[in-house]
């Protein structure tokens, strides 16, 4: 049975192991973040035009060889994977996902 990635929605995480959603750049959306278990999630391309969800980026906490952890951003179109960098937990903010979403949206335009 494959896992449930946790997703974020207009501004709020669903994540399948907490009872409630968690809104965006909060102390618990942070330190959700920060947490040791938590390694990726799925952000979605909400067309608000339209009214529905028309595509995913995933993000994922890389490890680096300095120290800590980083954020980056993955999204395929194709053949191809583009991948954005958010950096630390801190720097992860509803304003940093829907400005790397969008760059990956136009990059998979060809725009």
């Amino acid at each position: 049975m494959a896992k449930e990635i946790p997703v974020v929605c207009k501004a709020l995480l669903d994540d399948p192991r907490h009872p409630r959603a968690i809104p965006l750049d909060t102390p618990a959306w942070f330190a959700w973040l920060d947490a040791p278990t938590t390694t990726r999630f799925a952000y979605a391309y909400y067309n608000h035009a339209a009214g529905y969800i028309d595509g995913f980026m995933t993000l994922r906490k890389e490890p680096r060889q300095r120290g800590g952890a980083y954020w980056v951003a993955y999204r395929r179109h194709g053949r191809r994977l583009r991948k954005g960098y958010l950096g630390r937990s801190a720097n992860v903010t509803a304003a940093a996902l829907a400005q790397v979403a969008a760059r990956l949206r136009r990059d998979r335009m060809g725009q």
